[in-house]
């Protein structure tokens, strides 16, 4: 690990809501804790600068933080993001001055979750599967939440990359007839099924459920996301249980592919805001099996661990190991 700069360093977690601030000590004091985490909503500043200072005259005890890194919810380019659901844009290159920090980097939301995993403890995780990871080989998280988000952690001597894809917009597979029925069907609704709008994300759930419904035929109540998962968890609607678990079959499928694909042997993380609320079901249903039904590289797959990521602010652990890994 590279030793950092002493001094304090602001670390945020920006979406289109809400914002959440945290001042913590550089590299030079050893752990991944941040401080204490201050919400702040999005709609009470009409910048992210402004927000900023506020959370400083309040929170910094007089002291200037050399650094800032945040983590935005939206794509990011030359260190900088216009959020999509707030006015706010973030650009480091002119908050650095504005505020007087030596460096400001922005990096998306997901690239910062897989800067968390080699600090996140058992109690963090719940393990689905497989055996135990290779140490310095790559570590995948996939993210069913708003979008579907995928970042793979690369180290090679001593250095590591967060690599950022966007890969929740590649087609979404089938591996059954049923599956191939059902996206037919969403097919004929949406033109492109990506993975993201297909299946793992919340309007991606939605998505199947009324596809499920054409394919069988079955005549069922308009339900969003939430509603879908409560009825197939409470077992008040075979449809929505149905949904449910190929959401999880597919999750699986989806995870497999980028497993091989990035070469994950360190292992795979589940985080995201949907599948945290259900894992007694996941850890029951089809995904593990789907993850390795690879032919060939079935034996590749079982060897690779999947973890379930629980830790709420597991976001301001990857911030404080991304500014302990870039001193600047």
């Amino acid at each position: 690990m590279s030793i950092g700069k002493t001094g304090q360093i602001l670390l945020a977690d920006i979406g289109g809501t809400n914002a959440r601030f945290a001042l913590s000590e550089s590299a030079s004091v050893s752990g991944d804790q941040a401080g204490p985490i201050e919400y702040v909503k999005v709609a009470d500043f009409p910048t992210v600068r402004e927000a900023i200072a506020d959370v400083l005259a309040r929170r910094s005890g007089g002291k200037q933080p050399k650094r800032a890194v945040l983590a935005v919810a939206g794509p990011v380019t030359n260190n900088r993001c216009v959020m999509t659901n707030s006015p706010w844009v973030i650009d480091g290159n002119e908050l650095q001055p504005a505020l007087g920090f030596e460096s400001v980097h922005v990096l998306n939301d997901f690239e910062v979750v897989a800067w968390s995993l080699p600090a996140l403890k058992p109690a963090d995780l719940i393990p689905l599967g497989g055996q135990d990871g290779l140490p310095g080989e790559p570590l995948l998280v996939v993210g069913p939440g708003t979008g579907f988000g995928v970042s793979c952690l690369v180290e090679r001597h001593g250095a590591r990359l967060a690599v950022v894809t966007e890969a929740g917009h590649a087609t979404l597979p089938a591996e059954t007839e049923r599956e191939e029925r059902v996206i037919a069907a969403m097919r004929r609704r949406l033109g492109h099924v990506s993975i993201e709008r297909g299946a793992l994300s919340g309007s991606g759930l939605q998505n199947l459920y009324e596809a499920l419904a054409e394919v069988d035929g079955a005549q069922v109540p308009h339900r969003d996301a939430a509603a879908i998962t409560k009825a197939a968890l409470e077992g008040s609607c075979e449809l929505s249980r149905a949904t449910l678990e190929m959401f999880c079959a597919i999750l699986g499928s989806v995870t497999g592919n980028l497993a091989v694909t990035f070469g994950a042997r360190g292992g795979v993380y589940i985080a995201g805001g949907i599948v945290p609320r259900f894992p007694e079901f996941l850890a029951a249903s089809a995904f593990r099996a789907r993850f390795e039904a690879k032919g060939r590289f079935q034996d590749y797959l079982r060897s690779i661990p999947t973890r379930l990521v629980t830790k709420p602010d597991a976001s301001f652990v990857g911030l404080k190991m991304f500014a302990d890994h870039n001193p600047d």
